[in-house]
């Protein structure tokens, strides 16, 4: 063999590592797909809480871009002509008047509303005084005017008035009470409740408690209501609160909280203020 194979040069190649080690450059990478990914999120966030007027201009925007710069589609050079000015669209400047005046006429319904309600309870509390017959329901039928509407309250003795003592059974001067009502209600347009409540005393009879009697004096009291001129659909609700709902809490078992009640409500305001 020659010499020649023993005299290669051998050559050793020192790499110098820099601060980074073995991670190189790729957190760079990474950390910058972070940033770009919250500050999306950042600008949809943006988005969403901003008014219609600033989201319609984000998507005219995106549906096509040009229309904030001057262009008017694809650019096919380089216009001479000046751009455009951006034009955001503006809500009405006359909406929030608008909207104030639509509440001012809500609640001047409302109020005329319970003006024509407090009429039509006393014109019931005139006709109830001049019946024959019904001189024992004076002071047993009590009538308000409140934020639901009418309330018209049937309360019970001790011997029962209006119904049998532990019934639903109707009794026949109720009846002739009820029938009245329901003439004067069929006149009006306003929706009706009826509700049926109790005292304390529980029933005593098995399978049969103050809840289904409470709801049984209310549906009755509403069949006759629609027998007599009442539509079917202005009754909106029929229901039985039990000893639920006392007409005087500190004395439970008092026969006063036997009671049923028809209301005559107030139509609803159309405007819901504070939302768009």
């Amino acid at each position: 063999m020659s010499d020649d194979k023993h005299n290669i040069p051998i050559r050793i190649v020192v790499k110098k590592k820099g601060h980074a080690g073995h991670h190189g450059g790729a957190w760079k990478v990474a950390y910058s797909d972070f940033v770009t990914a919250m500050m999306a999120l950042f600008i949809v966030l943006w988005i969403v809480g901003q008014n219609n007027s600033i989201k319609q201009a984000i998507a005219a925007y995106f549906k096509d871009p040009t229309i904030f710069i001057g262009g008017s589609g694809i650019h096919s050079g380089v216009s001479s002509a000046p751009p455009k000015p951006v034009l955001f669209p503006m809500e009405d400047p006359k909406a929030p008047d608008q909207a104030f005046k639509a509440f001012q006429d809500e609640i001047s319904k409302i109020k005329n509303e319970m003006e024509k309600l407090k009429a039509e309870g006393k014109k019931i509390e005139n006709i109830v005084a001049s019946t024959p017959g019904f001189e024992k329901f004076k002071d047993k039928i009590q009538l308000s005017v409140a934020e639901e509407g009418l309330k018209i309250e049937l309360i019970e003795n001790a011997q029962g008035l209006f119904f049998d003592v532990g019934s639903a059974r109707v009794k026949p001067e109720t009846i002739k009470l009820l029938k009245m009502i329901a003439q004067e209600i069929a006149q009006l347009s306003n929706q009706v409740i009826i509700e049926g409540h109790t005292d304390a005393l529980p029933y005593i009879s098995p399978g049969y408690s103050n809840w289904e009697l409470s709801a049984d004096r209310a549906n009755a009291a509403r069949k006759i209501l629609e027998e007599n001129g009442v539509k079917k659909e202005q009754i909106i609700g029929v229901r039985g609160y039990a000893d639920r709902q006392l007409k005087h809490p500190d004395r439970p078992m008092d026969f006063a909280n036997r009671r049923v009640n028809i209301i005559i409500a107030i139509p609803k305001p159309k405007i819901i203020v504070g939302q768009k």
